[in-house]
C-alpha cells in the first residue's frame, strides 16, 4: 500500500489540513482576544506545528516514492522563498516566542 493510500496517512492529514484553516481564521481575530485568549492560541498553534513536524517527518523516513516527492516538492518550494523545511519550523517558533513576550509585555 501506498504511503497516500493509507487511511492513518489520510485522516491525519485531514485533520491537520483542517485545524491549520480553523486557525488561521481565528488568528485573524488575534488582535482581540484577550491574554488568556492569547495564550490559548499560541499553545494550539505550538500544538499544531509540532504536529506537523510529526507528519513531514513521516514523509521524510518513508520508502514510498510519492512520499520522497512531496518531500522534494516541499523542498523546492520552499527554496523559492530561500529558505528551507527547518527554517520554516524555526522561524515560526520564534514568531510564537515573540508573541508570548508581547504577552508578557502587556501583563
Amino acid at each position: 500500500m501506498g504511503f497516500f493510500e493509507s487511511e492513518i496517512v489520510q485522516s491525519e492529514a485531514k485533520t491537520l489540513f483542517d485545524d491549520y484553516q480553523s486557525l488561521t481564521r481565528l488568528g485573524g481575530n488575534y488582535g482581540k482576544f484577550d491574554r488568556e485568549g492569547k495564550v490559548l492560541f499560541i499553545e494550539q498553534m505550538e500544538a499544531m506545528m509540532e504536529r506537523y513536524r510529526v507528519f513531514m517527518k513521516r514523509f521524510e523516513l518513508s520508502d514510498d516514492f510519492m512520499a520522497k516527492l512531496t518531500v522534494e516538492q516541499m523542498n523546492t518550494q520552499l527554496s523559492q522563498f530561500g529558505i528551507t523545511p527547518q527554517q520554516m519550523f524555526d522561524q515560526m517558533h520564534k514568531t510564537l516566542e515573540r508573541m508570548k513576550q508581547d504577552i508578557d509585555k502587556q501583563s
